[in-house]
């Protein structure tokens, strides 16, 4: 006589765990992946830079870490977007030019780190048509077993830009970065312009702090020209202030705004020098990455494989009720998540711990809102040095798909 075998819902979980949903942003769905990076190979010297090419120009670098001590089997595939990130309509065989799903054969294990990981690096081939794009890495072939994606973009210049210079209103002007610009489409036939082109702005490569789908103020159909202006000042962008960094590249001598280190734990315990809300600060000028970080060791060479893992700590001691704040940078994907948000301590500060890799890194404390940031910790200058990326889109039917006409960097208070 058979018996039937009922599992517990728990022993369900453990046998066959809860795959992720795929968002069409930049995401890290497991914990044991650390560390992503994704750039042009042309820019291997400098990753900070945007993953944006051009067809077929160089292929796109993905790098990252798995604190699993064990080899895992990872696939790499490429998934074309619309121009505003939804899933695209074009088939693997109209935009890549090889079969659409690799496997990573390029891999290291750690050397003498107190926390074992395998650091993953493959170079992906570019698409051939131009837009927006999303690599996805997942495990064994399986697409819904996911570990990360990453936006990219694809660009043909058939348009040109022109900016004029940053101008206001003085109120306006003390705390935003208005932006307007004229886009010349000459020798692009469009039936109706204001339909089928799309703009999105970008700041410092923040996909939580864009303008997507702006209006234009004004079309010159005989010069085939759109001028977009912005009237409304919730439509500019807040200057903010410049980045915070914490510098430990070295664990024997560490760098700037490092309080103290702990060596004593697995993994070693970094305390970054306690901040205050900077609103009612004057504007301080210097140099920063615009929110980036750069992975480097020195105490011993290969940072990749031998930069250690330590637990940072940052502390916020606020002067008023700030609600909810947030630690954000591109370390962490600029991400407003129960992980980043920051816990109140007896002593009135706030603090956020986080598992990060050796090295050089910019971040700053944002609190809840919108999905612009709000810097009632930051303060807003217009003075600060920002980048803003201009992404122009062009609404084509053959291909079947939105192409990305246009790409500009626009620098404000270049240093």
């Amino acid at each position: 006589m058979k018996k039937a075998v009922i599992l517990s819902p728990l022993l369900i979980c453990l046998v066959w765990p809860t795959l992720a949903q795929l968002v069409y942003e930049d995401r890290t769905y497991e914990e044991t992946i650390r560390t992503v990076q994704f750039y042009a190979a042309a820019n291997a010297q400098d990753t900070s830079f945007p993953p944006v090419i051009r067809p077929g120009e160089t292929n796109l670098v993905i790098e990252f870490d798995d604190l699993q001590p064990d080899r895992q089997n990872y696939y790499v595939k490429v998934l074309p977007c619309t121009w505003d990130w939804q899933e695209g309509m074009l088939k693997d065989l109209d935009f890549m030019s090889e079969y659409n799903e690799f496997n990573i054969t390029d891999y290291a294990f750690s050397s003498n780190t107190l926390i074992p990981y395998v650091h993953y690096r493959y170079q992906v081939p570019p698409p051939m048509i131009a837009g927006n794009y999303l690599l996805i890495v997942y495990r064994d072939g399986d697409r819904s077993n996911l570990i990360l994606s990453r936006r990219f973009m694809v660009y043909n210049q058939m348009v040109n830009l022109v900016s004029d210079p940053v101008a206001g209103t003085a109120t306006l002007r003390k705390t935003r970065q208005p932006l307007q610009f004229d886009i010349s489409y000459n020798g692009i036939e469009v039936f109706n312009p204001l339909e089928y082109f799309h703009i999105t702005i970008r700041q410092n490569q923040r996909w939580n702090n864009i303008r997507e789908g702006v209006s234009p103020s004004f079309l010159r159909d005989d010069q085939s020209i759109i001028e977009f202006r912005a009237p409304d000042p919730d439509a500019h962008f807040a200057g903010g202030n410049e980045f915070r960094f914490v510098d430990f590249r070295s664990l024997n001598y560490p760098g700037m705004n490092v309080d103290r280190l702990d060596r004593s734990t697995k993994p070693p315990q970094l305390y970054v020098a306690y901040d205050k809300p900077r609103t009612d600060e004057a504007y301080a000028q210097y140099n920063d990455m615009n929110g980036g970080f750069v992975i480097a060791n020195r105490d011993y060479a290969e940072p990749r494989i031998t930069g250690q893992y330590v637990n940072v700590t940052f502390t916020l001691r606020p002067t008023q009720s700030l609600g909810k704040v947030y630690v954000v940078g591109a370390f962490n994907h600029w991400q407003i998540s129960p992980e980043s948000q920051m816990k109140p301590q007896p002593d009135g500060s706030l603090t956020m711990t986080t598992l990060l890799k050796q090295g050089f890194y910019n971040y700053q404390y944002v609190t809840a809102g919108a999905n612009t940031p709000d810097w009632s910790v930051e303060g807003s200058h217009f003075e600060t040095e920002n980048v803003y990326e201009v992404m122009v889109y062009l609404k084509s039917l053959q291909p079947n798909t939105d192409l990305l006409v246009g790409y500009f960097v626009l620098p404000v208070n270049r240093r």
